[in-house]
């Protein structure tokens, strides 16, 4: 029974941890600009308001899809580097699932 008291203590102790991450987001072209202003600071706002740090924000700007996402052949590009509590990715991705000014989104763990 002691190893299960130790492995939920290691767990807490590595959700009180942050972790870093990379984001891409592919954001609608339709969205005017103050629109995709709003939609990063609203990313930005979730990140730093649970306690996470963004290290940076670095737009790519419009650029042409691979393959149509939503009859949508061009998207806004969006890479964000931060730090976040492992435990909350889940909910970034399901906030970011939701939005409607987000085609797609991409959420990479960094060792």
């Amino acid at each position: 029974m002691a190893p299960r008291r130790i492995t939920k203590k290691v767990l807490k102790v590595e959700d009180k941890q942050l972790r870093d991450y990379e984001l891409v987001l592919i954001i609608s072209p339709e969205v005017v600009e103050e629109k995709l202003d709003a939609t990063i600071d609203n990313v930005s706002q979730f990140i730093t308001g649970k306690g996470g740090t963004i290290s940076n924000v670095d737009r790519w700007g419009k650029r042409r899809l691979a393959y149509p996402i939503e009859h949508f052949m061009e998207g806004s590009y969006v890479l964000t580097r931060f730090s976040l509590k492992p435990a909350l990715s889940k909910e970034l991705e399901t906030n970011l699932r939701i939005s409607e000014e987000v085609l797609r989104h991409l959420l990479v763990k960094i060792e």
